[in-house]
């Protein structure tokens, strides 16, 4: 049975800590905790205004980590010579508001192809795998591709938001098109945005999809349940629903 990998996004930890100025709770020994109980790699978005990870964090977490840091970030300069600088395992390439709460949606690679080839290339220069985060969508596949991408992260958040069964299906249909359309030209394919424990099921049974990385709801989950049992109980969907995927092939 092919394994489907966990990221954990570590950001809402910092959030609740900047909340306060303080300096717990403390991302880097969520991160660590988290690896102990059994993820397989550790997401961080460090913004341009820092409003959560902190370049502080990133450069901590890259010193103790023992599986994968995967480093989610805009393509402003400023940010991208820092990545080059830490060198994270990844680096997934976000579009970016100042004002928004979370990411909105994904970066449009096919309107400015040229810019992203650009920070791509600096990047994988420096040894890192890139991924661009984006929507499941056959265009920007191609141009991702063009741009020289080594993967592809799709941005699940419409189908995490849908408002009815019809509007999740139709999205979910999307996903599975668009997972099998970019490995079949040799990208790795993650997934992530908007997932919870009630509807990653679906998407964890698409066979194509490496990792998903998920957040917000595990960090929520462990105030009630423990970190050790939230993370127990997201792998135990993931790996349901990929034995799920196994017996569906088989035809059993």
């Amino acid at each position: 049975m092919k394994k489907i990998y966990l990221g954990v996004n570590v950001d809402h930890v910092a959030t609740i800590r900047n909340r306060r100025m303080e300096r717990y709770p403390d991302p880097v020994r969520f991160a660590i905790l988290a690896e102990e109980y059994g993820v397989d790699s550790i997401t961080v978005h460090l913004r341009e205004d820092q409003r959560h990870i902190t370049e502080n964090d990133v450069h901590r977490l890259s010193q103790v980590l023992q599986t994968r840091m995967n480093l989610e970030m805009s393509i402003s300069k400023k940010i991208v010579n820092f990545a080059r600088i830490v060198k994270p395992n990844s680096c997934c390439l976000v579009p970016e508001r100042r004002e928004e709460i979370t990411t909105e949606g994904g970066l449009n690679v096919y309107h400015q192809k040229d810019e992203v080839r650009e920070v791509v290339e600096k990047l994988k220069s420096s040894g890192i795998v890139v991924s661009l985060f984006i929507e499941p969508k056959r265009d920007q596949i191609d141009a991702s591709i063009e741009a020289g991408a080594d993967a592809v992260e799709f941005h699940t958040g419409f189908y995490s938001n849908s408002r009815n069964l019809h509007e999740s299906q139709e999205e979910l249909r999307k996903i599975i098109s668009s997972a099998t359309y970019a490995r079949s030209k040799g990208l790795i394919v993650n997934a992530g945005h908007g997932l919870t424990y009630q509807n990653v099921f679906d998407i964890a049974k698409i066979y194509e999809i490496h990792e998903l990385n998920i957040g917000y709801s595990i960090v929520s989950r462990s105030l009630f349940v423990g970190l050790k049992n939230a993370i127990k109980e997201m792998k135990r969907i993931l790996h349901e629903a990929r034995k799920r995927n196994v017996n569906n092939r088989s035809g059993c």
